[in-house]
């Protein structure tokens, strides 16, 4: 094969459609587009418009919600586990979590941790140290031999629990120290 021979596959590549070239070319003229009016010129948002009517996206009710806070997890089936211990990918001896699945190349990247599902089998005695496990995956690795330890997710740094006073702070409601109770003036008489 010469480099003069080199050709995409018939049928990849069609020539451009020309428009307005005469009766003949079949798309002259109007070139497909119809008569005049909004449809004819370019620029045209009408998708859901029905003439006035309530279109169909806005008579529907909405319904349910982003959840923001939604952790992402990489999904894992216990097959392609098996594969990249059988391809010499990951080692059974070490411990299986996103960083080591990254490396053995079964995930592209880690999203905020591993999620294992059950799908395929496993012979490999593996210790996972994932984010979340079905329960036919963590039937299927025990019977392995492994163990699957599930971590909690990870909270930023310095962040206090909902509900929890800061140090050394008082009681809601309660008058900080030092205070005079409500009513009493300074002189210790109230004021007419």
């Amino acid at each position: 094969m010469k480099l003069n021979e080199l050709a995409d596959r018939p049928g990849s590549s069609k020539t451009r459609q020309r428009l307005g070239r005469g009766i003949g070319s079949g798309s002259g003229k109007t070139a497909g587009r119809g008569g005049k009016g909004q449809t004819a010129r370019s620029g045209v948002r009408i998708k859901g418009f029905e003439g006035g009517q309530m279109p169909l996206h806005r008579r529907l009710p909405k319904r349910g919600f982003t959840n923001i806070f939604a952790k992402k997890l990489n999904e894992v089936n216990l097959g392609r586990i098996q594969g990249a211990v059988e391809a010499g990918k990951l080692d059974p001896k070490d411990v299986v979590d996103s960083a080591a699945l990254v490396r053995a190349g079964v995930l592209r990247r880690a999203k905020a941790g591993v999620r294992l599902l059950g799908s395929g089998e496993i012979k490999a005695k593996l210790n996972f140290e994932v984010h979340g496990a079905s329960k036919s995956a963590v039937a299927a690795v025990e019977k392995a031999g492994g163990s699957v330890k599930v971590l909690s997710p990870p909270k930023p740094k310095g962040e206090e629990p909902k509900g929890a006073a800061p140090k050394g702070a008082a009681p809601k409601g309660a008058a900080p120290k030092g205070a005079a109770p409500k009513g009493a003036d300074e002189g210790g008489e109230k004021s007419a």
